[in-house]
């Protein structure tokens, strides 16, 4: 068994969906990224890249290739899930934390549990999704920005 740890944080930017977990969250404003900005997704598949002993994700896909710009996370969590399948392994489980003020996500969690279940092809009982706030400190805290982060368990495939 193989464990790895995934941490990002993307700032809130007008005109732009949120996107977390993998599913779109009714807000007034979204995350800035290369990608979709989805934070969570993106702690996942640092989890996953450090339990297989790969680079991280910006490395596997940087910020100045344009094949990955507006690109869903959950697409660059199935290409993650191919690299470590090469090595050999695949995803036993994923525990997650979001940590942000606002929106509430308790609605949308099962939803996202659900993408990364399916990006992943991993049972929906091995994947946690929970969620924080920052209690008004710093930037999460006023409300400027959405963190994550992510262990991912590793176990050689069969």
């Amino acid at each position: 068994m193989r464990v790895g740890i995934g941490y990002d944080i993307h700032r809130f930017v007008e005109d732009r969906p949120l996107m977390l977990g993998g599913i779109e969250i009714p807000h007034i404003l979204g995350l800035e990224g290369h990608s979709d900005g989805d934070a969570l997704i993106h702690a996942i598949c640092d989890a996953v890249l450090g339990a297989a002993g790969l680079d991280d994700i910006g490395h596997q896909f940087p910020v100045n290739d344009d094949r990955y710009a507006g690109i869903r996370s959950t697409e660059l969590l199935k290409m993650v899930l191919d690299k470590i399948k090469e090595k050999g392994f695949r995803v036993d489980y994923v525990d997650s934390v979001i940590i942000l003020e606002e929106p509430k996500i308790a609605p949308f969690k099962e939803g996202m549990r659900k993408e990364i279940s399916e990006a992943l092809s991993i049972n929906l009982d091995n994947i946690s999704v929970k969620a924080t706030t920052q209690e008004g400190i710093g930037a999460i805290g006023r409300g400027e920005a959405i963190a994550a982060y992510a262990v991912a368990c590793l176990v050689p495939e069969k």
